[in-house]
């Protein structure tokens, strides 16, 4: 392989795409949007969820319950009705979330020391967020419980009981559950699927269409000068969108980067490496850019956005989809992302998942290089 023609293959896709501004422009405006959508808009925390009452005991301790939720960030209360079929059409209509309704002997039967039922109603149209709210409530009505046991027996004399296990909650590396923190570690893995793919995806089939392809095999140049040339640019324009995303994550959405900068960007060259290699073996076996377009929307960032892990846990998807996720690249940098972004953690523990982004990059590569002369024209 002649080093030069290599270098002179990349020089040409240099100047291609600085004669085409307006995909230069696309390509970098797109990690942009991405991660305004997906950061402003996909988020799993739930706050100031939208409460009607159907209050039908007007008692004291009724009022007491409801100042627990008007005291709490999760919720707002929005409404109070005066019949179930209002509350039923609110909660249809999607103007609260919760809807709660206490019976008309509520306070007076807490006051006898009986139990006294309270229906909470929830809308289920969404079932994880349906799933958190009834955690809110539930905990809300755990501590109303114990503030009625206390004053219960104070009023009869006894001694306040201790709690003699006091559990002291903490978490670890997202301290205040922030599901922006990651999101978007995972966030930068998709946008380097997609762009990473696409580029190279259409940079060898571009040629066949334009016809440019047999007078590039009628010089001295071989294949693997050709396949490297193309790549070589395609990687540098991904790695500048990478620094975008980094930079956006940080300065607009404050997440926080905990472990070695140096060690992300440098697994994530090698993904790109993966990325790239796959791209330019589906250029070489497509008929044209919209099969080759599909194809890498297909196989490469569909994958990388539902079975990475980037949203949806692997452990709780079906026994076939965990086994196949083994098999998608951006399962192990979204791995390594989120482990290097959110507890700083090294090589030490991340180089089972660095190699086999090596094995996959070494694959692609050979896969594309061994690919026969004729499929590409």
């Amino acid at each position: 392989m002649d080093l030069g023609r290599t270098w002179a293959i990349a020089r040409k896709e240099f100047i291609h795409i600085r004669r085409d501004p307006h995909s230069l422009i696309m390509i970098m405006l797109l990690p942009v949007i991405q991660l305004l959508i997906y950061g402003y808009a996909l988020t799993f925390n739930i706050k100031d969820v939208p409460i009607a009452v159907y209050n039908r005991d007007r008692g004291h301790l009724a009022d007491k319950y409801l100042n627990e939720f008007r005291g709490s960030p999760y919720f707002k209360l929005t409404r109070a009705v005066d019949s179930s079929e209002v509350l039923d059409r609110l909660i249809a209509d999607r103007q609260v979330r919760l809807g709660l309704v206490f019976p008309h002997d509520f306070t007076r039967l807490l006051h006898r020391g009986r139990t006294a039922s309270i229906q909470a109603l929830v809308d289920g149209a969404e079932p994880n967020a349906a799933n958190i709210i009834l955690s809110y409530v539930q905990s809300i009505s755990a501590d109303f419980n114990q503030q009625l046991m206390g004053d219960r027996l104070n009023r009869e004399g006894f001694p306040q009981l201790e709690v003699r296990l006091k559990p002291e909650w903490r978490f670890w590396f997202n301290e205040d559950l922030e599901s922006i923190n990651f999101i978007v570690p995972g966030l930068i893995v998709v946008i380097m699927t997609m762009v990473g793919t696409i580029l190279s995806a259409l940079s060898v089939v571009r040629e066949v269409e334009r016809g440019a392809m047999e007078s590039l095999f009628a010089t001295s140049l071989e294949k693997s000068e050709l396949l490297l040339g193309k790549l070589a640019p395609y990687f540098c324009v991904s790695m500048a969108v990478l620094s975008l995303a980094m930079l956006m994550g940080h300065f607009l959405f404050e997440v926080p980067l905990r472990g070695s900068l140096g060690l992300l960007i440098g697994l994530s060259a090698i993904y790109l490496l993966v990325m790239l290699a796959q791209g330019l073996l589906v250029s070489v076996t497509s008929a044209n850019q919209l099969q080759a377009f599909q194809t890498a929307m297909l196989i490469n960032f569909l994958p990388a956005l539902l079975m990475s892990g980037f949203v949806f846990s692997i452990p709780l998807m079906p026994l076939p989809l965990q086994m196949l996720s083994y098999i998608v690249p951006a399962k192990y940098l979204v791995t390594i992302s989120k482990g290097i972004y959110l507890k700083g953690i090294g090589l030490e523990i991340l180089w089972p998942d660095a190699l086999i982004l090596v094995a996959f990059a070494a694959a692609f590569l050979l896969a594309t290089l061994r690919h026969p002369v004729k499929k590409i024209r």
